[in-house]
């Protein structure tokens, strides 16, 4: 459906602003608080003390924005979203705009990590409006929610940053806009409203979209391959195209190198694009080759320049991807990998009682990256270091800075495999006498300022990591990684789970809050099988079961099949989604239909196996539409067919 939009703003919207990372922490003593000071999550206390007088979602916003006929505007990032805070100290503290904002509009903010139901429906909104999104995402709603206009960052002016026009003159033009011309506002916000819930139609399918035959999953496999960089690995080619780690892709392709149904041909080739994957992304900047664990994403094809936040979801994700890989491979790297990512989780992000935060920022001292790159007079303090000779040749720490400006990051642009094998030796002779000098650059590092950690802690990304460490304890005979996935699963079930069996979303300053989502119910049993599996212990799959049922109870979709993405009780939205797209985080349908499948064989239940099927039928037409956007899904069917 194509829209017409009613403002005449030329506005040249940024394009690959999506999630960066910052915390920078604002002025308490300067501004008094506005009503995000009485919240917990750390990215609305980053703007408790804006002149911008914020709501955060809720009834209070909403009546606020009927009562006085104001439109919404409406602002959503996270903790370590790097232009979040641009955005923050450019607009958001600017006395001139934040008094235009709150004389003309209700001004609410939102953290997406919190509400992503909020989130998936406005981004949605804005994708239609501007053809891209990504954080922070600004959007402007009608007084009963609807979504009118939209886009991503803004500068503060005109002129500020290029062409683009500033954030000043839109919200002077949106109020113009909406003073002068009501009745095309209404249209443009109803067009939007009516494709946002077009595309959320829960109809069972029928005919042969409801067929479950094993083409669909050869559709996946033939989309990743048109996808795929041969050249570097991952998915996605162009030159300023970001990459990033995409795991459900990555373990769609280790299960069809298992399955016996798939041809030697197509399951050698499914061999070739996992490991040149899993060895491009340890190649460059984006592991973190001094600390352990994996930056967001790589700005460049070659996973050279990191944007530098690491997220708890994908390394607890990449830690079950490569240790299945070298339980298949029996690489030595890859088990350094392993172990690498786990113990900087374990250091660095695990909470009092022994769950995980969120997030670590990129930015440290106002700048992107400086805790992680180096300049070259600090590298020369390592001059005097058994083997810096080797270190500063593998890593590439020396002659022209090989990262941004004038500065340098390990990158070594090879497998250290790969070097092993060029130099005549093994990786663990290289690796060892690499070591030293990791350990030294690790320390001076560990001395600078920090980025700062969003202290969240959230029911699925820990249900993520809880899988992670669990599949690396089974597969490493690690039991203090078994133990650490133990811990954060009861703390989840103690802090996190109602004495009715419900989860809740985010525990944060020692409250637990939110209803859960699907993906809350969905990750968390996925990381009590992996327990189950690594342990066989009845508790991990009695409570996988009981957490299942529950999510069934309060998520099932009767009519269409699969589930949705709020429980049948949650706060009423525009619209109740379904989020059955695998991104950087999985689905939590295809994450249920897995949990289903494993809890169908060791219970003995058809009740599960029932509901795989149905929840299969119910992708069939998306995966016939956009097969690789369902890759995980795509690896429960070919499980289910079998």
């Amino acid at each position: 459906m194509s829209l017409r939009f009613v403002l005449s703003l030329a506005l040249i919207l940024p394009t690959g602003l999506v999630v960066g990372q910052e915390n920078e922490p604002t002025s308490e003593d300067q501004e008094p608080s506005n009503r995000l000071a009485g919240e917990s999550s750390p990215y609305l206390l980053q703007h408790a003390h804006n002149p911008v007088d914020w709501y955060p979602w809720g009834d209070e916003a909403i009546a606020k924005a009927k009562r006085e006929d104001k439109m919404i505007f409406l602002s959503v990032g996270y903790a370590a979203c790097h232009w979040c805070h641009v955005m923050e100290r450019e607009s958001f503290v600017d006395p001139e705009i934040a008094r235009l904002m709150n004389e003309k509009f209700v001004c609410v903010k939102v953290d997406r990590e919190e509400r992503p139901d909020v989130d998936q429906i406005y981004m949605t909104a804005v994708q239609m409006i501007s053809g891209n999104g990504g954080w922070p995402m600004s959007v402007f709603l009608l007084p009963d929610t609807r979504p009118f206009w939209g886009g991503t960052y803004f500068p503060a002016r005109s002129g500020d940053r290029g062409d683009a026009t500033g954030f000043l003159s839109i919200l002077k033009q949106i109020d113009t806009v909406w003073q002068t011309q009501r009745d095309e506002v209404e249209k443009q916000a109803n067009a939007l409203t009516a494709v946002i819930k077009a595309n959320q139609v829960s109809e069972k399918p029928s005919g042969d979209e409801s067929k479950l035959e094993s083409s669909l999953v050869e559709a996946v496999a033939r989309s990743l391959k048109e996808q795929f960089d041969p050249v570097h690995g991952g998915f996605g080619v162009g030159p300023n195209r970001p990459k990033f780690p995409e795991p459900s892709n990555l373990l769609f392709l280790l299960d069809r190198t298992r399955r016996k149904s798939v041809d030697d041909e197509s399951r050698e080739l499914s061999r070739q694009m996992l490991l040149k994957s899993l060895d491009g992304m340890i190649s460059g900047a984006m592991y973190d080759h001094l600390g352990g664990g994996f930056h967001r994403y790589s700005v460049d094809q070659r996973w050279q320049i990191p944007h530098f936040e690491k997220m708890l979801y994908d390394n607890g994700q990449l830690v079950s991807v490569y240790a299945e890989a070298y339980a298949d491979t029996k690489g030595d790297e890859y088990r350094y990998i392993v172990e690498g990512t786990c113990d900087f989780v374990i250091r660095e992000l695990k909470a009092p009682g022994g769950a995980f935060y969120s997030a670590l920022d990129a930015d440290s001292e106002g700048e992107e990256g400086k805790f992680y790159r180096w300049t070259e007079k600090e590298l020369k303090e390592f001059e005097a270091i058994d083997s810096w000779e080797l270190a500063r040749d593998v890593y590439r720490l020396s002659g022209k800075p090989n990262f941004e400006h004038e500065f340098f990051a390990p990158d070594p642009r090879r497998t250290l495999t790969a070097i092993a094998e060029e130099r005549g030796t093994e990786f663990s002779s290289l690796n060892e006498r690499l070591s030293p000098i990791r350990k030294a650059m690790f320390k001076v590092r560990s001395e600078r300022s920090r980025p700062i950690t969003d202290i969240k802690i959230l029911t699925a990304w820990n249900g993520l990591m809880i899988a992670g460490l669990a599949d690396a304890g089974r597969i490493l005979g690690r039991d203090d990684y078994t133990d650490a996935a133990v811990k954060a699963a009861e703390f989840l079930l103690a802090e996190l789970r109602t004495d009715q069996g419900r989860l809740l979303r985010s525990h944060a300053a020692g409250q637990a809050k939110l209803n859960a989502y699907v993906d809350d119910y969905a990750f968390f049993a996925s990381g009590l099988i992996a327990l189950h599996r690594a342990t066989g212990e009845q508790r991990w799959l009695d409570e996988a079961r009981s957490i299942t049922d529950t999510q069934l109870e309060w998520f099932w979709d009767e009519s269409g099949g699969g589930f949705f993405f709020t429980s049948r009780d949650h706060p009423s939205l525009i619209v109740r989604v379904k989020d059955p797209v695998d991104s950087a985080v999985p689905s939590g349908t295809s994450v249920s239909a897995e949990n289903l499948l494993y809890l169908s064989r060791e219970s003995k239940q058809s009740t599960y196996r029932d509901r795989v099927e149905a929840t299969l039928q119910s992708l069939g037409p998306l995966i016939r539409q956009a097969p690789a956007a369902v890759p995980r899904s795509a690896a429960v069917l070919a499980e289910f067919l079998e």
